[in-house]
């Protein structure tokens, strides 16, 4: 039962009102004030004060000291005048009951703006976390784009350059070539008109010693005349020896039914894996020779996923692309292991490296591309870089438009995205 406090002092200023309340003995705390614009209630139990005050108060900035047993309170008046008491006078019990109820009415109304307040505070500050972090990540973005570009120009005029400097070189070797024929040319016209020289000589000689021919003598004249003719014909050429070299071949097939390019890319290719190989690495003196093939590791390495052992399947994938980097299933098996792992960015490097080898687009490496996309589309996803896992699976969906998981996989990260933006 309540012992209700009756002995208290105040007094006023045309402003406010200070109000003493002795409590000898009783612990008091914030808890045990409760105040709204027009009603004060202090509770500490045993004891209870409850005063309707004689004109509104400004609750928010009045205070309330506590010390050496008593609470002094001072409250803030809304309008500058003087009370004729501290509470209400002549207020019956229902007007009391009312004004209590209004007072609970208005306290649960303050404090549900107040936590209002404090929530869309809290998703103000939460939206300008996300706004600050998605900034962040296109700066992010934009460098590693900037960074792209300026390798893209440089490859691109170290390009022209070596152009530049193939051109050069065939045409100094056109002109080369020009000269050198120029330079037979006239070696073979110098060497004919010496040719013709030679053969005028013994013509003039010959010329001189011939009978002449007699008017009477009409068949003797005909046989010279022939034989004059005959005389005045050119020398045969001389005899020479044209030696022809043949480029030795290690194929069998004749030069017209092979195809040189294929023969050269596959020669080219044997030769690095002999390079590969023969390579001094410590990881192949314990295989046989059977062993030291890639696609016996890949094999190895698939097993090892199978049952589990993914550090195992990464490091026999590890060892297959060292001896060899252009099989795209190396890189695309590397990145399912990755993504067990929680290798999140390894998992995208490797999947981006088995869509680069994954060319041309055929019909025979679909099956591939589309595992690589929605590998690589995990991976961006677990990163939470929604906006890229979205591109990734949806580029699968355009390989294979009715793969239903593929399609229900990309509809998730579709919602993810927009109750993102939501909440931002």
């Amino acid at each position: 039962m309540p012992v209700w406090l009756r002995e208290f002092s105040w007094r006023q200023t045309g402003s406010a009102v200070y109000l003493s309340l002795p409590l000898r003995g009783v612990r008091v705390t914030a808890a045990n004030i409760f105040c709204t614009d027009q009603y004060l209630k202090v509770s500490i139990p045993p004891f209870l004060f409850e005063a309707m005050l004689y004109a509104p108060i400004d609750d928010t900035n009045s205070t309330a000291k506590i010390g050496n047993g008593i609470i002094f309170f001072t409250l803030y008046k809304k309008e500058a005048a003087m009370w004729e008491s501290l509470t209400l006078a002549n207020a019956n019990k229902e007007k009391l009951q009312s004004l209590r109820e209004n007072a609970v009415l208005k306290a649960h109304e303050k404090a549900k703006e107040e936590t209002e307040a404090k929530k869309v505070t809290k998703q103000e500050h939460k939206k300008y976390a996300l706004e600050a972090t998605m900034k962040l990540e296109e700066a992010e973005r934009k460098r590693i784009e900037d960074l792209k570009e300026k390798e893209r120009q440089k490859v691109t005029e170290e390009l022209e350059l070596w152009r530049k400097q193939q051109k050069d070189a065939e045409k100094q070797k056109r002109v080369q070539k020009e000269g050198k024929l120029h330079e037979k040319v006239e070696q073979l016209k110098e060497n004919k008109k010496e040719k013709m020289n030679k053969t005028r000589i013994p013509d003039e000689g010959t010329s001189k010693t011939r009978p002449k021919p007699t008017k009477g003598c009409h068949g003797s004249y005909g046989m010279f005349s022939e034989n004059l003719k005959e005389e005045q014909l050119p020398a045969p050429r001389s005899a020479a020896t044209i030696k022809i070299n043949f480029t030795s071949r290690v194929f069998p097939t004749a030069l017209r039914e092979s195809r040189i390019a294929e023969e050269e890319e596959w020669l080219r290719k044997q030769a690095e894996a002999r390079r590969t190989i023969s390579a001094d690495l410590s990881e192949l003196e314990d295989l046989k020779e059977d062993e030291k093939n890639p696609d016996w590791l890949k094999d190895k390495g698939n097993k090892m996923f199978a049952t589990g052992n993914y550090l195992a399947a990464v490091n026999a994938y590890n060892l297959a692309v060292r001896l060899n980097n252009k099989l795209p299933l190396l890189y695309l098996n590397r990145a399912a292991c990755h993504l067990k792992l929680r290798n999140l960015h390894k998992a995208i490097e490797d999947s981006s490296k088995a869509l680069e080898l994954l060319t041309p687009l055929v019909p025979d490496n679909e099956n591939a591309r589309v595992k690589a996309y929605v590998r690589r589309g995990t991976a961006f996803c677990q990163l939470e870089l929604y906006t890229e896992g979205l591109q990734d699976y949806e580029a699968a969906l355009k390989i294979d438009p009715k793969n239903r998981t593929i399609e229900k996989d990309a509809e998730k990260i579709r919602h993810l995205i927009q109750g993102t933006m939501q909440d931002s």
